[in-house]
């Protein structure tokens, strides 16, 4: 086929791959479960979705050829197509798109439905055009016109599944019966305010509100449904596995989401946090071990750590039932005797040597924040010889710590340190530390700050060298270094996960006004609302949920212990609901920009003196007041 009407292609030359039109975010609208774009050839498009299934409406603004594009030929860096079919029968769109690429083996079929019979259809394959309604191969797409009056809609609703295509037919036929998209908008929408509405917050500022509730709604995108309607679902072994009990998610950017996206569901969706258990244990029966970074019912390896541990710890300490305990507790102690990234050198050397291992800090640190997690479930689960055990490998950071410098660095296999030492430079290459440097990892000790004070030379000490943390000139340094080193304040990096829990030390070890002074002052000027309203990757809502638990006015630090260190609330008022019909209200008295200090708190009509409320007064409701002052 050489040539196509005039129609709404902004390309009219019949390259297929060019079959598109261009568009300004000027000319966008978004909400919850809705997106719609009027695209710059007239078209208007609104998209909104179910949990499995998407609905798309085409409106013309004038009279001609409408062409509808579907392309399972693109390509990008980190997803490939290798193996690809579409096939129209006449009333269903059919298909597959096997891809590989950061997840190596990603199974995704679908099935279309259209409102309107297309008048023409032209199959693709490897931008060759052809008659057929049935193509095959690793770049094929296929282009469905339609004729239409100006207003006229064109609905395309589309099941999905990583199972089959019978899969996708079902959940589009149960998920979208009919055609009206505005009900199926609107129970997106329902949805969507069911969830957000579990905190009803006020504060006298809207741009405050609008950021809540952006950061709220970015820390409940992940993980998401994989599995189809009838419970079945792809494992990680490339089987099909079926689940009549429990839903199945991925996406688990675990290295990031541990510190509070996880913590934050166990107060706000604590009914999801067993099944997100039970789907990180499967992976673990599946590919052997539990999962680093999930993807698709793929095992990236990306990022560091066993960080499945402190999410199922932190459950298990908080009471959530729902998963067996002792798989879990095997599954998390499996994690910790595998040989890979550095592992078997932190067992024999009681640290990870610099010259055996890249990023030999960062691993050292993140297994022994891991293995003190491990701890506490055999704690929970009597297991005593283990605890001991597993809490000697929490203190492994004593042996990298440098009492010349009053750095955790890199040291060498011979028990030298690492030459030459500069705190501030960081490589994206080859380096000590991940996406950071010695200033910003030094302090990934959240289960045993003073026994970090201690090497340092007590708490007075550590304190002066942590303000000098946030006092530097400069944040990095190194050509190479990683942009993920981003949102700084002195050498503190907001934009980067490591370092969310540091600016409440402070208050941790006794020093809540500078916690109180940094958390409003990284609130305010590192999230607002406009485009580049974040200072960093949101990393599958981590750099969200950092700003809910904060704007409420306390933080996970160690994010397996049931505490929240108190730092300086942001909103005036927030009301949470709980299961049972219970509700926890905090409320923050005399609030205002210049009144960032807390001069009291109340828990349920008495005054607290400690710098911390824990999970269980949180979960059975009841009241806290911040008194407000502008005073230290």
């Amino acid at each position: 086929m050489k040539e196509f009407k005039e129609g709404y292609s902004n390309d009219r030359s019949a390259v297929a791959y060019e079959n598109r039109s261009s568009f300004s975010h000027e000319n966008e609208t978004a909400e919850p479960g809705y997106y719609e774009v009027k695209l710059d050839n007239g078209v208007t498009v609104s998209l909104t979705a179910t949990k499995r299934s998407g609905f798309q409406r085409y409106i013309a603004d004038h009279d001609g050829e409408m062409r509808v594009l579907v392309d399972l030929g693109f390509a990008i860096n980190w997803d490939k197509p290798i193996d690809c079919s579409i096939y129209f029968d006449g009333e269903i769109l059919k298909g597959k798109r096997i891809s590989t690429g950061w997840a190596r083996h990603q199974y995704q079929y679908f099935a279309s439905m259209f409102s309107k019979k297309p008048e023409k259809i032209t199959g693709i394959i490897d931008g060759i055009f052809n008659n057929r309604s049935h193509v095959e191969g690793q770049r094929v797409g296929m282009i469905f016109a339609f004729n239409v009056k100006k207003g006229e809609e064109i609905l395309v609703k589309t099941g999905l599944s990583a199972v089959d295509k019978k899969g996708a037919e079902e959940n589009l036929k149960a998920e979208i019966p009919g055609w009206n998209f505005d009900d199926v908008r609107q129970a997106a929408f329902s949805e969507w305010n069911k969830e957000l509405s579990k905190i009803k917050a006020a504060s006298s500022d809207p741009e405050i509100l609008k950021v809540f509730y952006t950061s709220l709604y970015h820390s409940m995108i992940a993980p998401y449904t994989y599995s189809d309607l009838d419970g079945r679902y792809r494992g990680t072994d490339g089987e099909i596995h079926q689940s009549d009990s429990f839903t199945n998610y991925t996406v688990f950017s675990l290295w990031d989401t541990f510190r509070a996206a996880h913590p934050l569901f166990t107060i706000l969706q604590p009914e999801r946090v067993s099944d997100m258990i039970v789907s990180m244990l499967n992976i673990y029966s599946e590919q052997g071990k539990l999962p680093v970074w999930s993807l698709m019912a793929n095992e990236t390896n990306t990022m560091i750590g066993y960080h499945s541990v402190p999410v199922i710890a932190d459950a298990m300490f908080k009471g959530i039932e729902g998963f067996d305990h002792e798989l879990a507790y095997k599954a998390a102690k499996h994690s910790s005797t595998l040989d890979f990234e550095g592992l078997h050198y932190y067992r024999r050397y009681n640290f990870i040597p610099a010259d055996l291992e890249n990023e030999s800090v960062s691993k050292t640190l993140e297994y022994c924040y891991d293995d003190w997690c491990i701890a506490q479930m055999a704690k929970m689960l009597d297991k005593t010889e283990d605890y001991n055990y597993y809490m000697k490998r929490s203190k492994y950071f004593e042996n990298i710590f440098d009492p010349e410098t009053g750095f955790i660095r890199g040291r060498l296999s011979n028990g030298n340190w690492k030459e030459p030492f500069d705190p501030l430079y960081s490589s994206h290459r080859q380096d000590e530390y991940t996406e950071g440097n010695a200033w910003q990892y030094t302090w990934f000790v959240p289960h045993d700050i003073y026994g970090l004070a201690e090497l340092m030379g007590g708490v007075p000490a550590l304190i002066q060298k942590l303000d000098s943390l946030f006092l530097q000139e400069e944040g990095v340094k190194g050509e190479d270094a990683s942009s993920d080193i981003s949102g700084l304040i002195g050498a503190y990096a907001h934009g980067n996960e490591p370092g969310h829990h540091t600016a409440y030390i402070f208050s941790h070890i006794g020093t809540p006004h500078r916690t109180q002074e940094l958390v409003r002052k990284i609130m305010t000027e590192m999230y607002h609302s406009g485009k580049d309203g974040l200072c960093g990757n949101e990393d599958c809502g981590q750099m969200s949920a950092w700003y809910v638990f904060s704007a409420m006015g306390f933080y996970p630090f160690n994010p397996a212990d049931g505490a929240y260190v108190i730092g300086s609330p942001l909103l005036d008022k927030v009301s949470i609901s709980l299961p049972e019909n219970k509700e926890f209200i905090i409320v923050a008295e005399n609030n205002s920009p210049e009144n960032i200090y807390i001069s009291k708190v109340m828990l349920n009509g008495k005054e607290i003196d400690r710098k911390y409320i824990n999970h269980e007064e949180i979960m059975s409701g009841g009241e806290l007041v911040f008194t407000m002052t502008d005073k230290k």
